[in-house]
């Protein structure tokens, strides 16, 4: 049974969606279970959430055929709980959050949606996005770290370019993504019954006429996505205090 902490406020949990398997790796395992810096993705992952005292639980949310979670010596955290989740991101994002809303002490809460391959998280941007749940008039937010590169739209049937895009006020959406329980919940649950293609969290509430909040995030919250990111993120890693 959870037994949150409200401390006056509205309790904060993480939720990490981690039943996917990452094939772009071309790995044996799923790409959470690498190794880098001597720990697994997804426990750098964790721990970065575990160091803030304000998250009162993490829901992580496995395939039913993981077998390797369990065997990690954090899934013996006490304040991790572990859920089985569906075929696409959205499915086990809403499986966790379907989860917490059983729970009345939960009904409340506000949700920090993270990757579990991005271990670079650093605290200042996990206390800044948190400061949202303070906005009463706030429906939430994301990470997001602002397009610094020239970007180009390709030619749909070949890679040729077709114009280059003014990459002002464009953004790169990182984790986590915050959003009140019950509010996410309705939107993900209205855009997956609609058929709506949700690329991320915020994506739904979009979908649904809101307009979350961009906070600024740093650039080295790295997504490890291909093979050539694990020296990358074991570098970023390294310079994490």
């Amino acid at each position: 049974m959870i037994n949150p902490t409200t401390h006056g406020a509205s309790p904060i949990v993480a939720l990490i969606p981690a039943a996917g398997i990452g094939s772009r790796m071309n790995a044996d395992c799923p790409k959470q279970y690498l190794q880098i810096a001597g720990k697994t993705i997804i426990e750098h992952t964790i721990n970065a959430l575990l160091l803030n005292p304000l998250i009162q639980c993490i829901i992580v949310v496995l395939s039913a055929e993981d077998d390797y979670f369990q065997q990690l010596e954090i899934a013996k955290e006490t304040r991790i709980i572990t859920v089985i989740g569906g075929k696409e991101r959205a499915d086990s994002v809403l499986a966790g959050l379907d989860f917490l809303a059983k729970n009345a002490d939960y009904l409340n809460s506000w949700v920090l949606v993270h990757d579990a391959a991005r271990p670079c998280l650093h605290q200042d941007d996990l206390n800044q996005i948190i400061q949202l749940a303070t906005n009463k008039d706030c429906c939430g937010g994301i990470l997001a770290a602002p397009v610094r590169d020239t970007m180009k739209r390709s030619v749909k049937i070949d890679q040729l370019i077709d114009h280059t895009v003014e990459r002002e006020a464009l953004w790169h959406a990182l984790t986590p993504q915050f959003f009140p329980l019950l509010l996410l919940r309705d939107c993900l649950s209205k855009a997956l019954k609609e058929k709506t293609i949700i690329t991320d969290e915020a994506s739904a509430l979009e979908y649904c006429g809101y307009q979350p909040k961009l906070v600024v995030g740093r650039a080295d919250n790295l997504k490890i996505t291909q093979p050539e990111d694990l020296a990358l993120a074991e570098f970023y890693l390294s310079r994490i205090k």
